[in-house]
């Protein structure tokens, strides 16, 4: 009998939380249960791909499983691209890939920590307010 390694990996932007799941295989990346190849809007799942093109052939060793909640379908393509790179990364050890992904952009390993600012009294949003007339 073979033991098979799984690791989970998380990944966070504003409400969206992404969980993933790394294991040897085939190159199968799996979001909620949907191959990410056929992820709509086409926006989103070309910023899921990106960790998954920096990695180059480190793709077609592992399958990719990941989990994502809560948030906008931009927020949740964010997350699983930050879970996605800090799964590769955690995989194989590599500083050279990790090197690679914060190149390209940092955030894809640290988070981006932005978040909505809240809304406040005396007007509709966060900073607009009721204009005064003085006349």
């Amino acid at each position: 009998m073979t033991t098979r390694k799984i690791k989970l990996f998380s990944g966070a932007r504003k409400h969206a939380k992404a969980t993933a799941t790394i294991s040897n295989g085939t190159g199968r990346v799996t979001v909620n249960n949907v191959p990410v190849e056929i992820i709509e809007p086409r926006l989103s799942r070309e910023r899921i791909l990106v960790p998954l093109e920096l990695a180059g052939t480190l793709r077609d060793k592992v399958d990719i499983v990941v989990d994502v909640q809560g948030g906008g379908f931009m927020g949740q393509a964010e997350a699983t691209a930050v879970s996605i790179s800090r799964a590769l990364v955690g995989w194989t050890k590599n500083d050279e890939l990790k090197g690679v992904i914060t190149q390209y952009d940092k955030h894809l390993l640290s988070g981006d920590a932005r978040q909505k600012e809240p809304k406040k009294f005396g007007g509709p949003g966060a900073r607009r307010r009721k204009q005064k007339s003085y006349r």
